[in-house]
């Protein structure tokens, strides 16, 4: 039991280490992509390519309201949250902007704008249920049934039985191609793609006639909302081009993330100090743990592609403070056991225990308050979110996980037995 215990310390060190190579090195090649406010990004106007006078203004108006949500999720999918992307209703036009990608060393606009890719296109296929990808869902497989430009309106709609469902209004040519693929392929899916990205996959419950159909199985009016402003975006009645694209200067600049790294890295040794200073052995694994969470924080912005900003820097050391917290709260209860008598391996067993529902409550209560920030914000509200929600995990996991198994390995090496080694006085 006491080299299991020991064998587990060890293995927790290691990964901890581990980590912190990797995500020195992620920090090191620039691979972490910075927002607007610190490194800058690509400002672009984007413009309806139409004839004057081929298109009323309503119409005109709602295509690039549907054009702003499709460039939204696009972004939201490639995790770049500080981003600004206005509707100019007066001017037929949209301003989007975004940040330099990680590693930028030519720092070319137009490159950087090519993220936002061609206009969205939407197709409704036939499904091979043998082509999935590792989440169940399914690929394209080519055979297209009909394409957004055959959809001529999508939009939200209550249904008594089946709930909200988005409805269909198809031209001609669509009308004819539905109702054929329809009748034919009854009892299986129709695979919704736009721009190669599944969407859903409804069944085909009867042949569809008349040139209207609906989608079920969305949650709410929300979802529905957001199906059909995607569906009319693959039906555009005009492409966008970039008419202007510029590059812009950071809000705050690089010069204001290193005041915040540095403050953050000093605070980060003081708090150690702290821990070290006031509970001794377990402050100093604390701090080990700590380390933990900071670099796997680290890791998974590198490894998802999150772009940091300054807000966003804030929701990590905000997180270093829930960890702190947390392990000051598990600690005291693990004195007060020993104050009491307990042996030490038998104070950390119920000082874990009794300090649970605590940290637990404080780390999912933060953790709710991230998740209405990432809901209701946008931008770097989104960011900050983000990295807070993602700190808090991690801080929850290596306050009681990591920190739990290396205090029980320690206190199977003899000369980590002494009470005052866990800010005890008196007796061994």
């Amino acid at each position: 039991m006491r080299n299991n215990s020991i064998l587990k310390l060890i293995i927790v060190i290691l990964v901890i280490a581990t980590c912190a190579v990797l995500a020195y090195n992620e920090v090191r090649n620039d691979t972490i992509r910075t927002g607007i406010d610190i490194r800058g990004g690509v400002s672009a106007i984007l413009e309806p390519d139409i004839a004057k006078g081929s298109l009323s203004d309503q119409d005109i108006d709602k295509g690039l309201e549907s054009a702003k949500t499709i460039l939204g999720k696009r972004l939201d999918a490639k995790n770049i949250f500080d981003r600004s992307i206005n509707v100019d209703t007066g001017n037929d036009r949209i301003t989007v902007e975004i940040p330099w990608a990680a590693g930028e060393t030519n720092f070319n606009p137009q490159d950087t704008i090519n993220e936002l890719g061609k206009t969205a296109l939407l197709t409704f296929q036939e499904v091979d249920r043998t082509l999935v990808d590792e989440f169940g869902r399914y690929l394209p497989t080519g055979k297209i049934i009909l394409q957004g430009t055959q959809v001529k309106d999508a939009y939200p709609a209550a249904d008594e039985t089946m709930g909200w469902v988005v409805a269909l209004e198809l031209d001609p040519s669509g009308t004819e191609a539905f109702a054929e693929a329809t009748g034919r392929l009854k009892d299986q899916p129709i695979a919704i793609f736009m721009d190669e990205q599944f969407i859903s996959a409804p069944i085909v419950n009867d042949r569809i006639d008349g040139g209207n159909a609906v989608i079920t199985g969305q949650a709410n009016a929300t979802e529905a909302a957001e199906l059909a402003a995607t569906i009319r975006s693959g039906s555009l009645p005009f492409r966008l081009i970039a008419t202007k694209v510029d590059s812009i200067s950071p809000q705050l600049g690089e010069g204001a993330m290193n005041v915040a790294v540095n403050a953050g890295i000093v605070a980060f040794f003081l708090i150690c100090l702290f821990m070290i200073l006031v509970y001794r052995l377990p402050g100093l694994i604390a701090n080990i743990a700590l380390l933990g969470l900071v670099t796997l924080t680290i890791l998974c912005i590198a490894w998802t592609g999150i772009s940091i900003t300054l807000p966003g820097i804030g929701g990590i050391i905000l997180s270093v403070g829930m960890g702190v917290d947390a392990n000051v709260i598990i600690f005291e209860r693990i004195k007060e056991e020993l104050r009491a008598g307990k042996t030490l391996r038998a104070a950390i067993e119920q000082g874990f225990n009794r300090a649970f529902a605590s940290v637990l409550d404080s780390n999912v209560t933060t953790l709710i308050t991230a998740v209405v920030l990432y809901i209701m914000g946008s931008g770097p509200i989104k960011g900050f979110a983000l990295t807070l929600g993602v700190g808090v995990v991690f801080s929850f996991l290596t306050a009681v996980t990591a920190t739990k198994l290396m205090l029980q390995g320690v206190t199977g090496i003899k000369a980590f037995q002494n009470k005052w080694l866990y800010g005890v006085t008196g007796g061994k």
